[in-house]
């Protein structure tokens, strides 16, 4: 859900994402030991850029992930995927050159990220939000917007499912 305020001359945006599932079970502790060194030898750090195609703008993506999931949060200008970002479960990370522009809004949650894919194999959801984000710098200013992805009391944001093949990966 989005509630939109103005922070310092710039916009601040929350936002809404319900759907939790229940974390992967093990078989074992010795597999669940095995599981979990594998997975965090892969999994990326809290604020990888996954994928840049933007030229060094003024405006800052703030992502808030509340959530017990990993995310990735993906920015499309037009039909051009922009550029990519990880953030960990119950994390904060930041884009901080984002070109003037509109955008909108993908993000797929899940657990066990592969890298090599850029898809959740585990529990993965593949969303978008309705409504657009627009960033703007002028002399004086520029946007910054937050996301967060966690329920966020008073938020009206609006998503929708995305089809993984549709997923811009």
């Amino acid at each position: 859900m989005f509630a939109l305020r103005p922070l310092a001359g710039a916009l601040l945006t929350s936002v809404l994402l319900t759907g939790y599932a229940a974390g992967p079970a093990a078989a074992s502790v010795r597999e669940s030991a095995a599981v979990s060194q594998a997975a965090l030898a892969a999994r990326p750090g809290n604020g990888k850029v996954l994928y840049d195609r933007i030229s060094g703008g003024e405006g800052i993506l703030k992502i808030k992930n509340g959530t017990g999931k990993d995310g990735v949060v993906t920015l499309v200008r037009g039909k051009t995927k922009a550029f990519s970002l990880y953030v960990r479960a119950k994390s904060t990370a930041s884009f901080k050159r984002v070109d003037d522009g509109t955008y909108t809004v993908y993000f797929t949650t899940g657990y066990r990220f592969n890298s090599s894919k850029r898809k959740f194999t585990k529990s993965a959801v593949y969303q978008r939000f309705n409504d657009r984000l627009k960033f703007n710098t002028t002399a004086t200013q520029s946007t910054i917007w937050t996301l967060t992805l966690n329920p966020v009391k008073g938020g009206n944001a609006r998503t929708s499912g995305v089809n993984p093949k549709d997923f811009p990966a």
